[in-house]
Formats: C-alpha cells, structure tokens, sequence
C-alpha cells in the first residue's frame, strides 16, 4: 500500500466516523417518531448502497448466495430496532449520554463471547469490562444523586439498543462469504423494511408530517449519514491495518460527546467525564489487546 492511499484511507475512514458522531444532533432536530426515522434510514441508505454497488460493479463480482439472504435480513431487522431504540434513547436523555451507552456494545461482545465462540475470557478482557461497567455507572447519574426517570428510560434504551447491535456483530461473524457492500445494503433495507409493519401495527405513519426543513434533515440522515458514511467506511477497509481500524472508531463516541457539548450546550458532569474515559478508554485497551 503506497502512502497516497494509506492517507486517502485514513481521510474516508475519519470522515466516516465524523458523521456518524453526528447522527443524535440530527435527530434532535428531526420531529417524527423513531420508528419512521429508522425506516426511513434503512430504506434511504440501503438504496443508496444498492446505487453504489451498481456504479462500481466489477467484472468477475461474485453474486450474494440466496442462502445468506435469511440470516442477513434476520440481523437487519434487529439493526432496525437498534436504531429505534437509539433514535429514542436521544429522546429521553442528552446524546452523550445515550452514545456512551451504545458504546457498551464491545462489554457486552466480551462477556458473550465465551458462551458465543467459545472464547476464553482473558483477565484483560475482564478487566476491561469491569472498569466499563463501573464508567456506566458513573455516567447514569446514580452515585451523584442524578438520574431522574427519564434520564434513567434513555439509559435503558440506549443499552438496550447496544445488546441488540452486540448480537448483530454476533451473528455477522457467523455470516460468511457475503461482501462487506452486499451484506450491509441487504440489512439496510431489511432494517427499514421490518418497521413497516412495526409502523402500521402501532399506527405510527399516522404523526408523520413533514415541513421542507424536516425533509431535508431526513435525507440527510438517510443518504449522508447511512448510505454515504457506509460507503466511505467500508472504502477505507482495505487501506488501514486492523489496529488502526479500532483504535480509529472511537473517533464517532468522541466527537457525539463534543458535537452534543458544542452544539446542543448539553451539560456534562465531572462523573460522567470519568465516566465517558472509563467506557472509551476500556474498550479501546480491549481492542487492542491482540497486538499487545
């Protein structure tokens, strides 16, 4: 790999974090309920791959095996959920707060994992899980006498949504065969289509109303923020080592936590600052464990 590439890699990949550490900003701004949000960003961004894939099809690609469509879109509608009860979970509680919890995705792989693949737990892993456990702890408010009741339901959403993301990256392991493109632009759109009959069952097309504003910002989120901050990820695989790869990723908690900050004016006490370290900084010690 020469150094141009290495850098345009590095450049697409931090690009693509960026956005993603913005998603709760927008969604702040977005009146419509999370169900149709998260419909509207598995559609919008599984077409928007599908376009991609068209434009940069290659002769000799191979095509998806019908039998990974099932287990695909399985782990899409669970993707669709995630983002339900993320996009709620901004509702309830700040988005730094909402984020830090998603980023409890990494503890709860750990501790599966040993049921899961039959991994052993190293006293690192272990560690590491701990100190995030006691950074969630931290950042809920509960040792500082905070976390009302609807701080308390975000926090429980948003962990709701990593255990639900915990068991996409799960199920993606046992996935193969499927090109990283592929595989996501089928669980896109399964994820925007297993709301559809969420949304009619619960009567949520009904509060739908759009203002030019609302539709702009929905786009967006469904282009620019899944379709296009996808591309530019999965663009970027092939140019960065793995280590990087994870270190890399905790751009997108970190940058939600200082966008939310900036942006928003959303307070963050000193417990959930050490809280926010102890989440981040585990998980990243966790990642890295296999180079250590």
């Amino acid at each position: 790999m020469n150094q141009t590439n290495g850098r345009r890699s590095l450049g697409m990949f931090i690009a693509s974090m960026l956005i993603f550490g913005t998603i709760g900003i927008f969604r702040r701004s977005i009146p419509l309920p999370s169900a149709f949000l998260a419909f509207s960003r598995g559609i919008l961004g599984g077409l928007f791959l599908l376009a991609f894939l068209r434009l940069r099809k290659k002769d000799g690609a191979r095509r998806l095996a019908p039998g990974l469509l099932l287990p695909l879109a399985g782990t899409g509608a669970m993707i669709g959920f995630n983002w339900m009860l993320l996009f709620e979970a901004y509702n309830h509680t700040t988005v730094a707060v909402a984020t830090l919890c998603y980023y409890m995705q990494p503890t709860i792989v750990i501790l599966l994992s040993p049921l899961v693949f039959r991994e052993r737990l190293t006293g690192r892993k272990a560690v590491c899980a701990l100190i995030s456990i006691a950074g969630m702890v931290l950042i809920s408010g509960v040792t500082d006498g905070g976390g009302g009741s609807r701080d308390m339901t975000g926090i429980l959403l948003g962990l709701g949504a990593a255990a639900l993301y915990a068991g996409v990256v799960i199920m993606n392991k046992k996935i193969k065969g499927a090109d990283a493109y592929q595989r996501t632009t089928v669980q896109l759109l399964a994820a925007g289509s297993v709301m559809i009959p969420y949304l009619l069952l619960t009567d949520g097309f009904s509060g739908v109303a759009f203002t030019p504003a609302t539709l702009l910002l929905l786009l967006a989120v469904g282009l620019i923020h899944t379709g296009a901050a996808y591309a530019l990820y999965f663009g970027s695989m092939e140019g960065l080592a793995i280590q990087s790869i994870a270190v890399l990723s905790y751009i997108d908690p970190v940058s939600a936590l200082l966008f939310s900050a900036l942006l928003l004016r959303e307070p963050l006490s000193l417990m959930n600052i050490i809280g926010a370290v102890l989440i981040i900084g585990s998980a990243m010690i966790s990642e890295t464990e296999r180079k250590a």
